[in-house]
């Protein structure tokens, strides 16, 4: 859903066209991980060289290629065919190697990207600045998944901001901010900057993937650059979304000393940062890497936090061994960081409305509408699936049905509240009609309460993924009042038993 080709991709070179692509992920990626590149300028296919630190490289050789494609940056294409002025069509089409990713233990996960335009040559770039909405530039993302007419909460800037208990870090996550990020209007780590600075949290999360060109292995000097900066805002940052890359290329896993060695940087970066720790999902690492970054984590005073979402429930078969290890290690320093993603009475209204809208079937988006909390819902999710007749266009959004929409209750998470050190209050719109986004969060306050729970609760926006139209920043601080409030509400229904005389 994020965008691949802008208004300003197509362009002239002294001696033929220039494309223009934005990388469509969530962080910076290899160059290697590009692969089966095709350009076809009117229907016909234009051979292309990759434009790359001063080289011209064919396509093909990116497999061999050490470099990165930061996430702000464009990735050149140049071809030697010279085009008329005016306005051309445009189709590019590759497929991404994600090598933090795997869709068994014998290859990573590979998805394909297609995107085509009417692109004006030479169109002048965007004028930016820092107030210029993402949605001006996202014109990939479909229109008829629009935020537009999404109910926003009745919360308002002046309605009183309720306490909640001791303890308790309502922060915001950087990520909610990716659609920017990409646009590149303003530098990444300046975005994350401004979370603080715009008051809408004085504790973020961030993600060295989207944050730095040094990623994976931050410079010193931009770690301090960064921490410095949200010093001078009255601002610091809690948790450090790390990567871990299993996948050299397509065909090559790294060794368990390369992996420790991907990772250890990024660890060195949050201690930097004066983070309280860094995040990987759930088993990622493997019991063997923990027990190998358990003297690290202690020396530089950090919590690994291993993420749970959506169906990774202790009683799911393919994390349960995860729990386990966590629970046997017994050690502070590596606790879970559940993702309310788990705990979803209903699904999003603009998810729906991009399945219905993506050509679905009618039968089933109605369906997943009534029938969210049945289980048997995911034999008919499963079934379209491998029949091949999910649409392209939502093939990726349709993916979260089977992974990250769960349907848990607050009450099922209290038998691992005590290996759990932290939350993502993951939304998705701001559509709270049936209370779909505060009876969750009014739950978990009552069960957090009950239990002395403290820690960090994350605002993290998914939902930028489909989305046009809806501002980061007034998003983000509209959804920190709800989730505040319905926090607090399900704390004060906690009756504390008053201490003896």
């Amino acid at each position: 859903m994020l965008p691949i080709l802008r208004d300003d991709a197509l362009s002239s070179i002294d001696d033929g066209v220039a494309v223009q692509l934005c990388l469509p992920w969530i962080r910076s990626l290899p160059l290697a991980c590009v692969t089966d590149l095709v350009v076809e300028i009117d229907g016909e296919l234009l051979d292309v060289v990759v434009a790359v630190a001063g080289r011209r490289i064919a396509p093909a050789e990116l497999a061999d290629d050490d470099g990165w494609w930061f996430i702000q940056d464009r990735l050149l294409l140049e071809g030697r065919r010279m085009l008329r002025p005016g306005v051309h069509d445009v189709a590019v089409s590759f497929r991404l190697v994600i090598p933090y990713l795997s869709t068994d233990p014998d290859a990573p996960l590979i998805l394909p990207f297609e995107a085509e335009a009417a692109l004006a040559l030479d169109a002048p770039a965007p004028t930016l600045t820092p107030d210029t909405p993402a949605s001006a530039l996202t014109p990939d993302i479909p229109k008829a998944a629009s935020a537009l007419d999404i109910p926003k909460p009745a919360l308002t800037a002046e309605t009183p901001a309720p306490a909640l208990p001791e303890g308790w870090v309502l922060g915001a996550s950087a990520f909610n901010w990716t659609p920017e990020v990409i646009a590149a209007g303003r530098a990444a780590p300046d975005i994350a900057v401004g979370i603080v600075a715009d008051g809408v949290a004085d504790v973020i999360e961030v993600e060295p993937g989207q944050l730095w060109r040094s990623f994976p292995d931050p410079a010193d000097a931009d770690a301090d650059a960064l921490r410095a900066s949200l010093d001078a805002v009255g601002g610091s940052v809690g948790i450090v979304g790390a990567s871990l890359d299993d996948w050299r290329t397509a065909t090559r896993r790294r060794t368990d000393d390369e992996r420790l060695a991907f990772l250890l940087p990024q660890l060195r970066a949050a201690h930097r940062l004066g983070a309280l720790g860094v995040r990987l999902p759930i088993g990622h690492a493997g019991p063997q890497l923990l027990r190998r970054l358990q003297p690290a984590l202690d020396h530089l005073d950090l919590v690994l936090f291993e993420e749970v979402q959506g169906h990774q429930t202790p009683q799911n078969p393919a994390v349960m061994s995860a729990y386990e290890t966590i629970a046997e290690l017994d050690d502070p320093r590596i606790r879970l960081l559940v993702d309310i993603s788990m705990l979803m009475p209903a699904l999003p209204v603009s998810y729906l409305a991009l399945l219905r809208a993506g050509g679905v079937p009618a039968s089933l988006v109605d369906a997943l509408a009534a029938n969210w909390r049945s289980p048997a819902i995911d034999a008919e999710v499963v079934g379209l699936l491998r029949s091949g007749q999910v649409p392209p266009a939502v093939r990726t959004a349709y993916m979260n049905l089977l992974v990250r929409f769960g349907r848990s209750d607050a009450a099922d998470l209290r038998g691992i509240l005590p290996l759990t050190g932290a939350f993502h209050l993951k939304f998705w719109d701001l559509d709270d009609a049936d209370d779909r986004i505060s009876a969750p969060l009014v739950d978990l306050g009552a069960l957090l309460a009950a239990e002395g729970w403290r820690g960090p609760l994350v605002s993290e926006w998914g939902g930028h993924e489909w989305l046009d139209g809806l501002d980061a920043t007034e998003t983000t601080r509209s959804h920190l009042r709800l989730a505040r409030t319905a926090l607090a509400r399900g704390a004060e229904t906690v009756i504390t038993p008053k201490e003896s005389p």
